[in-house]
């Protein structure tokens, strides 16, 4: 493929200018039919000379590449997936690119690919342009849950970042791949469906300047009972603390804070601590590595289902290696400590809560996903006391997972 930044070209209206394009005159024709700019993904071939670093012994890179097209079918753009995962017939460009293409209806759009997202190059770097309000994902996303189902981070990346994604997913089910969307800070529609072999078109209007989700500076009524107990925790006001013999409280307030036994779980291959969540209402912490998470509940009634409060801050290591920290609740796979971790859909808990962490990076992804893979907005998420918190009441439906899923990119 010639590269769009060299060369100037409409596939669609010039089909003999360069062979072994008919995959490009294609798409090129198809912008021009329907109008629009259009980004689509897929495998290029690019010529090397022994002589080149890393020239592979055919003589040609490969590269998973997403290309851009502007409504009249040029050309104008491509990008080389930088972040492979399991791609053997791929290979890793030398250098990363930062992929950001100008429209005439929304401005500025970055482009990255799949694996990508979790990762600072492309992803984070693009964004430090704060004219790039949007970004165009195509993935095959295998469906990880309790914390990376698709629809999971694509729609914490928007909310995080407070950019409109649009993401494109492969369906294909019998290999965990669906789940695609057009997710923007504070709503989003999206599809997934592990039960038919049919794809999805999804249509959306979204805003050029996308709107993020308020801080905490003014977004709170102060006089709400669970966010004054909340601000109260972080204060270090006095609150019931117990020990091995006894609860000591002092004050009226009351905190639940029966025994809850610390245990150890396998979550999405990492070794998660956790505590069970037992009761109605209540205040919980957990800790490890440094990192500490709490939780702050209130159930209309007890479901009977397990649910637990997990802590995890190292390196993950299976399926790709990168530094994470995470506080989670979440739904347990059945009523033994061992199943919390498990891939869980449904559930019929419903908690109000404040959920946060003393996390050591401010790439922080908030998820929020309730049963029958039905995504929900945080109703407040930021800073507070150096603690970073997710606030949600009136969930439509049982919680599966909440979860702040913390990135430390320079520790990968």
């Amino acid at each position: 493929m010639p590269s769009p930044q060299l060369v100037r070209w409409n596939p669609c209206l010039e089909p003999h200018r360069f062979n072994d394009t008919e995959v490009l005159q294609r798409l090129s024709c198809m912008a021009i039919k329907g109008d629009m700019f259009l980004v689509a993904n897929l495998g290029t071939k690019q010529p090397c000379h022994s002589g080149d670093r890393g020239c592979p012994r055919d003589g040609r890179y490969q590269f998973n590449t997403n290309v851009v097209f502007s409504n009249n079918g040029t050309l104008v753009d491509s990008y080389r997936k930088y972040n492979l995962y399991f791609e053997a017939a791929f290979d890793t460009p030398l250098q990363v690119d930062h992929t950001v293409f100008e429209t005439p209806f929304a401005g500025k759009f970055g482009v990255f690919t799949c694996f990508d997202i979790l990762f600072f190059d492309p992803a984070i770097r693009l964004l430090r342009d704060s004219e790039v309000k949007h970004i165009v994902f195509p993935a095959a996303w295998m469906n990880q849950l309790p914390l990376l189902a698709a629809i999971q981070i694509q729609s914490a990346f928007a909310i995080a970042f407070g950019v409109n994604l649009l993401a494109a997913n492969i369906h294909h089910p019998s290999l965990g791949m669906t789940g695609s969307g057009i997710y923007t800070p504070l709503k989003s529609v999206w599809h997934h469906d592990m039960e038919n072999l049919t794809g999805h078109l999804i249509i959306a209007k979204v805003a050029r300047n996308p709107q993020g989700l308020v801080g905490t500076e003014n977004a709170t009524d102060k006089m709400d009972p669970s966010h004054g107990k909340f601000l109260k925790i972080l204060a270090g006001d006095p609150y019931c603390e117990k020990d091995s013999q006894e609860v000591h409280c002092d004050e009226a307030t009351k905190w639940n804070m029966n025994a809850a036994p610390t245990f150890y779980s396998e979550m999405m291959y990492d070794n998660f601590t956790l505590v069970p969540v037992w009761e109605k209402e209540g205040y919980l912490r957990v800790c490890a590595n440094g990192l500490c998470c709490s939780l702050l509940y209130q159930r209309p009634t007890l479901s009977k289902e397990l649910y637990a409060l997990g802590v995890f801050d190292g390196l993950h290591t299976v399926h790709g290696t990168y530094y994470v920290q995470v506080c989670a609740l979440v739904k347990c796979g059945g009523l033994g400590f061992d199943t919390c971790g498990q891939e869980v859909t449904e559930a019929t808990g419903v908690f109000e809560f404040h959920l946060w962490g003393n996390f050591s990076t401010s790439y922080i992804f908030p998820m929020l996903l309730t049963s029958g893979m039905i995504l929900e907005t945080p109703d407040q998420l930021g800073w507070e006391n150096d603690h970073y918190f997710l606030r949600k009441s009136r969930l439509s439906s049982g919680l599966v997972t909440a979860a702040l899923y913390g990135r430390l990119y320079e520790r990968d």
